[in-house]
C-alpha cells in the first residue's frame, strides 16, 4: 500500500478538540505507514518516535495526541469517543468567599444609610464596582440565595432580608465569643489558604494593617483572591491568637490538583490528623474558631435521611435501641429519627475538642472577615510576594515558613481588635434593618389613611 505525500496538514490549534474523526484518522495514517514498510523492506525504517513526528506532521495533530492515541489504540485495538464534557464552575464558584462578603457589606451598608436595599439597587452597586465581578441579574439572584439572603415584602415595601436561620447563627455566634472573652478564656482562630510558586507583587501590593472593614473584604487585606494558576501550589493550614501563631502548627503540602478552589485539597483525615496533633499545643480551656469547611464538620455518626433504603433506617432505629413495629411507613421511621437525632447528630473534631477541655465554635458561612487569621494570611503572603526571586516552590515554602515568624503577637491583637469592631457592625446591623422596616411600615400606613380618608388615626403625643 503506498501512502502519498500531500501538502503539508494545516496544524491543529493548541488545545482544540480532538474528535473520533481525528483519532481514527491518526490509526489509519499509522497503519498506512507500517503496511508501506513491510511491503518495501528496502525502505528506510521508520522508528516508533520517526513514526509519530512523521504523522504529527501528516495530520497536523500534536505530537503527544498522537503518541496518547496510539498507545490506546495498541492496548484495546481501538480509540474510544473522547469526553466532551466540561466541568464548568457554577455562577456561586465563580464568585469568591471575599466577593460574596463584599457583596453582603453592600446590601448591610444601604441598611446603616437607612435606604431599603432592593435586588436592582445592589446589583447597580454590584456591577458599577470594579473590584466586583459583573453579574446579570439572574446570578445575582442565585448568590443572593447563597448568601441566604431572601426578598421580603410587607404591606407594600419589598426589601433585601437575611435568613433568620442566618441571623440566628450569627447573632448565637456573637454572643457566644462575647461571652468567652468576658471569662478571659483563649481564642485560636484556624484557617486554611494557598500560596503559588509564582506568588508575587505583580498585580496588588499588600498591607500588613488594617485601616477599615472595606480593606478587609478586598486586596489590601487578602491579596489575590485566586489561584494566579502561576506554577505549583502550597496548601497551608495554621492557627493562632493574640498570642501569634502557634508555634508547631503550621501544616503546608503541595496542591496535587488544578482546582480553583484550595478547600478541594484538604480531607476528613488530613484535618483530624493535623488537629489531634496541635490540640496539645494550644492552652487549657481554649476556644476554637474555624469556618463550616465540610472536612471541618465530618459527622461522629451518620444520621438516616429519606433518601436511605427503608431497612437501614430501621437497623439504624434498633441500633439506638428503638422498637420498630412492622408494618411502618418510612415517614413514620423517619419522624422516630427526628426525636433522638439530637443526641447523635455530633461532629468528630466538636467531640475530640470537648473531650480535651477544650470549644469549637464555628463561624457563620461566607463570613470570613470575623477571622482574624485571614488578615494574618495577608501579611505571610506580602511576605512572600515581596521576596519571591526565583518562583521556585522549595524557595517559596521557605519564604512561607519565614512570612509566618514576620506576624508578631503584636500584629494579632490588632487583627482581632479590628474583628472585634466588626463584630459590633453585625451585633448592630438587626437593630438598624428593624428600625428601618418600621419606619417604612409606619409610613405606608400614614399614606393609606391619607387616600381612604380614615380620619380615626390619632397622634399619640397629642392630647
Amino acid at each position: 500500500m503506498e501512502v502519498k505525500n500531500g501538502p503539508p496538514a494545516t496544524k491543529n490549534p493548541c488545545g482544540k478538540f480532538i474528535g473520533t474523526g481525528q483519532r481514527k484518522m491518526i490509526i489509519n495514517i499509522y497503519k498506512g505507514k507500517v503496511q508501506q514498510q513491510l511491503e518495501n523492506p528496502e525502505m528506510t525504517q521508520l522508528n516508533y518516535r520517526q513514526m509519530i513526528l512523521d504523522i504529527s506532521k501528516s495530520s497536523g495533530i500534536g505530537q503527544r495526541t498522537v503518541q496518547t492515541t496510539l498507545s490506546e489504540y495498541k492496548k484495546q485495538g481501538s480509540v474510544s469517543s473522547p469526553n466532551k464534557k466540561k466541568v464548568r464552575p457554577t455562577v456561586i464558584q465563580k464568585v469568591d468567599e471575599f466577593d460574596k462578603n463584599a457583596i453582603r457589606q453592600k446590601i448591610h451598608n444601604f441598611w446603616r444609610a437607612r435606604e431599603v436595599p432592593t435586588i436592582s439597587k445592589i446589583l447597580t452597586a454590584v456591577n458599577e464596582d470594579e473590584t466586583l465581578p459583573n453579574l446579570k441579574r439572574t446570578s445575582f439572584q442565585t448568590i443572593l440565595k447563597d448568601l441566604q439572603f431572601e426578598y421580603v415584602k410587607k404591606n407594600r415595601n419589598s426589601a433585601l432580608l437575611e435568613r433568620e436561620d442566618l441571623i440566628t447563627w450569627r447573632r448565637s455566634y456573637l454572643d457566644k465569643i462575647r461571652h468567652y472573652r468576658a471569662q478571659n478564656r483563649p481564642i485560636y482562630y484556624l484557617d486554611e489558604t494557598w500560596v503559588n510558586a509564582g506568588e508575587t507583587h505583580n498585580k496588588t501590593r499588600v498591607d500588613s494593617t488594617v485601616k477599615s472593614h472595606d480593606a478587609f473584604l478586598r486586596g489590601p487585606s487578602t491579596g489575590q483572591k485566586e489561584p494566579s494558576g502561576k506554577g505549583k501550589r502550597l496548601i497551608i493550614l495554621h492557627i493562632g491568637s493574640t498570642d501569634g501563631f502557634v508555634p508547631g502548627g503550621l501544616l503546608c503540602f503541595e496542591s496535587k490538583t488544578n482546582s480553583a478552589d484550595y478547600h478541594d485539597e484538604m480531607n476528613d483525615d488530613t484535618f483530624y490528623e493535623w488537629f489531634v496533633k496541635t490540640l496539645p499545643l494550644l492552652k487549657e480551656n481554649a476556644i476554637i474558631v474555624m469556618d463550616n469547611a465540610s472536612y471541618h464538620s465530618a459527622k461522629k455518626h451518620k444520621i438516616p435521611v429519606k433518601s436511605w433504603k427503608k431497612q437501614a433506617i430501621i437497623d439504624w432505629l434498633q441500633s439506638k435501641g428503638v422498637i420498630v413495629t412492622h408494618p411502618i411507613v418510612k415517614n413514620d421511621l423517619m419522624k422516630k429519627v427526628k426525636k433522638i437525632k439530637k443526641q447523635y447528630d455530633k461532629y468528630i473534631i466538636d467531640e475530640y475538642a470537648k473531650n480535651n477541655n477544650k470549644i469549637v465554635l464555628r463561624l457563620p458561612p461566607y463570613h470570613c472577615d470575623l477571622n482574624p487569621i485571614e488578615l494574618a494570611w495577608s501579611s505571610v503572603k506580602s511576605y512572600v510576594r515581596t521576596h519571591n526571586n526565583t518562583n521556585k516552590l522549595k524557595d517559596v515554602l521557605e519564604l512561607l515558613k519565614k512570612g509566618v515568624e514576620h506576624v508578631t503577637p503584636e500584629m494579632w491583637k490588632h487583627f482581632v481588635e479590628h474583628v472585634k469592631k466588626v463584630e459590633e457592625e453585625f451585633w448592630d446591623i438587626e437593630h438598624v434593618t428593624d428600625s428601618v422596616m418600621d419606619e417604612q411600615s409606619e409610613g405606608e400606613r400614614h399614606v393609606l389613611m391619607i387616600r381612604t380618608g380614615d380620619t380615626s388615626f390619632s397622634d399619640p403625643d397629642s392630647d
